[in-house]
């Protein structure tokens, strides 16, 4: 698969992260010298916290699974998730020695449960390939030098700057300039700024004459606006369907697990709604929408209802949901319905039965926003893929230039995908 070059190149890498590890691998594999330049003490600290620390790295879906979950520029995801897809990502771990697993939804882990295995296995392969791993070191500033205009076939100017080098900074401020070939830029986006995503790569795509897309938190959480949602806080429902609506227009829907918190909602069918409403919700509240008991039909809620109001016939309202219901949850739907907690159940009306059974099939919060990028788990925008080659993620402004991973504007979904565009914009990046 890799490209084999007859001439050494001096390739550099900013980034330590999983695109910048995957493309230093990648380069070196193609006969160049690699050094990667990361700012942090040590490599892979995001990949360190995905996945609650277990790091669900890719998904074992099908090609249909992968595009489906690519929520910003799928498009231009073709050719590089193509070259190196999921199994190649599965298949290149596989040979590092690291024992995986498949978890519910595809999704992919190390056996041990452990990001730390992850890391060590592309740490030990950057090691075996010769990498010049310098840590401690941040990029201040990409040197480049002009290039005599060109026009290609179709008449159009071609690229007039080239990279020449890279101004870099160590931890006690001392700077060097370092000379290369090429440059892969894998800075990551704006999310878990602990981890060194601090935005850095946009700054120097702008400064390369690059647009930058607006930058958005994604797969975050939302806060609602009913202050009764606090007495849910730690409930955890599985099995439920959310659907995301604007006025009674759906913009997202899905089917799995979903959290209360102190401010609002969680949970993986959460997180992925948000990267669908980042947009919407900046200019407006959204209603989130919850079926309870999606297994059933409504006639068949009310079927249920109705046999455990039977079964209960002399107990009083707030003591007759437990069979359906979590223990947490009930008060909070006692109340939206309107029917007295202690009335009994054999004087419940059939038009207070149909409220419970609406309740339970379209149980409503207003979400007022999304929480902030320090909760975010990736960052929606970034450098505008208009103006990078999908094939070889080269820069079409500057020559010898190359992006690869979230400092692109492309993110997707929840279950090892947003890592899956990673390694896969990385090996395309490496590789060319």
């Amino acid at each position: 698969r890799q490209i084999r070059s007859n001439k050494m190149k001096k390739i550099i890498v900013i980034g330590g992260g999983a695109a910048g590890m995957m493309a230093a691998i990648t380069a070196a594999g193609n006969n160049n010298k690699v050094v990667l330049v990361e700012k942090n003490e040590k490599l892979g600290k995001k990949i360190f916290i995905t996945g609650k620390g277990r790091c669900n790295f890719t998904n074992a879906g099908d090609s249909d699974d992968l595009m489906n979950s690519i929520v910003t520029n799928k498009k231009f995801m073709y050719s590089s998730l193509n070259k190196f897809s999921n199994y190649d990502a599965m298949g290149f771990f596989g040979e590092l020695g690291l024992d995986f697993k498949v978890e519910r939804g595809n999704r992919v882990f190390p056996t041990s449960d452990h990001s730390s295995d992850v890391i060590s296995a592309l740490n030990r392969e950057m090691k075996n390939r010769g990498v010049e791993i310098r840590l401690n070191t941040k990029a201040v500033n990409i040197n480049t030098s002009s290039v005599s205009q060109e026009n290609d076939d179709n008449n159009n100017d071609k690229r007039k700057i080239k990279f020449e080098s890279l101004t870099v900074e160590n931890e006690i401020g001392k700077k060097e300039v370092i000379t290369g070939d090429e440059l892969i830029i894998a800075t990551g986006g704006n999310s878990y700024q602990s981890t060194g995503s601090t935005g850095d790569g946009y700054k120097f795509a702008k400064s390369l004459g690059h647009t930058v897309t607006p930058i958005l938190p994604a797969l975050v959480p939302f806060n609602v606006k009913e202050e009764w949602e606090r007495e849910l806080q730690g409930l955890s429902l599985k099995n439920v369907n959310v659907r995301i609506l604007d006025g009674e227009k759906e913009v997202y829907s899905d089917f799995g697990e979903m959290l209360f918190t102190h401010f609002g909602v969680s949970g993986p069918t959460i997180l992925s709604a948000s990267s669908y409403t980042a947009g919407i919700i900046k200019q407006k509240n959204l209603t989130l929408s919850i079926d309870l008991k999606p297994a059933l039909t409504y006639e068949q809620l009310d079927e249920r209802v109705l046999r455990d109001f039977e079964e209960n016939k002399n107990k009083s309202f707030k003591n007759s949901l437990d069979k359906l219901l979590p223990k947490k949850i009930i008060p909070v739907v006692i109340m939206l319905t309107r029917i007295s907690e202690d009335k009994k159940v054999n004087e419940i009306t059939k038009e207070e039965r149909k409220k419970l059974v609406d309740t339970l099939k379209d149980f409503r919060m207003t979400l007022t926003g999304l929480r902030g990028f320090n909760e975010a788990i990736i960052t929606q925008g970034g450098v505008n893929v208009k103006e990078i080659n999908p094939s070889t993620m080269e820069s079409k402004i500057v020559s010898n230039v190359f992006f690869a991973g979230e400092v692109l504007d492309v993110d997707a979904v929840t279950g090892g995908f947003n890592l899956q565009v990673a390694w896969s914009t990385g090996y395309a990046a490496g590789n060319n």
